[in-house]
């Protein structure tokens, strides 16, 4: 079962994405938040697999929310998957650099939410497609950091493969496939990667691999990739 927080000040949008959840075999709401600082100590009491949190939020907003959850060693396994009306690049940029696994706009289709959760359970990288091309284009501006490149460096050759690809949106699978490798390998290369960039989640690697000048973007997808 994937275990649910849901944290946003409208009831009607609560009771609306629980009965969504509620419909699905393998996801269980755990509680719900009406605002940020409930969200940090729900997410205390229950330790859900995934926090989906709404930005604009009474008494503590959301990302402020997202990063006290991420700070806290007792929350290692939590995921913070943003969910708001608000596409605005602050936001999102916010957001990440707060610790959130994903970010997700509320016009996402319910099917394509649902999706969405069992994607970050796994730890994959999850942006919706709209917030990947805002997160591209802010560091088509921005020349590569050095500090950023020097982190690179305890990467082994294979390693620096593995997180440029993770960069392009490949799961573990398409990466064992290009690399032909078997999908435990390609995982363990992604693992050791997060380690040594001491990275959350798949979501901060894709920010490292751009950061650091690995991957640029105007780069051509990788085959597989189905990205066109």
């Amino acid at each position: 079962m994937i275990r649910v927080l849901l944290a946003d000040d409208q009831v009607l949008i609560r009771n609306g994405i629980r009965s969504l959840l509620d419909s699905e075999d393998d996801i269980d709401v755990v509680a719900e938040a009406a605002d940020g600082r409930q969200a940090i100590a729900l997410a205390a009491e229950h330790r859900p697999d995934i926090a989906l949190v709404d930005i604009q939020m009474p008494v503590l907003d959301g990302i402020e929310a997202t990063r006290q959850i991420v700070a806290d060693p007792r929350l290692a396994g939590v995921r913070v998957v943003i969910l708001t009306n608000y596409g605005l690049d602050e936001y999102i940029f916010r957001a990440l650099r707060a610790g959130a696994s994903g970010f997700l706009l509320k016009d996402t289709h319910p099917a394509e939410l649902l999706q969405a959760l069992r994607v970050a359970d796994r730890g994959d990288a999850l942006l919706s497609p709209s917030v990947t091309r805002r997160l591209i284009s802010e560091f088509v501006a921005r020349p590569p950091d050095v500090l950023a490149a020097a982190g690179m460096e305890p990467l082994t050759n294979r390693e620096r493969e593995v997180v440029a690809l993770v960069a392009h949106g490949l799961s573990n699978d398409e990466i064992a496939e290009t690399m032909v490798l078997s999908p435990t390998t390609a995982k363990t290369h992604v693992s050791r990667a997060m380690t040594k960039l001491g990275a959350r989640d798949r979501a901060q690697l894709v920010v490292f691999a751009y950061q650091s000048g690995l991957v640029s973007p105007r780069d051509p997808s990788p085959p597989n990739s189905g990205t066109g």
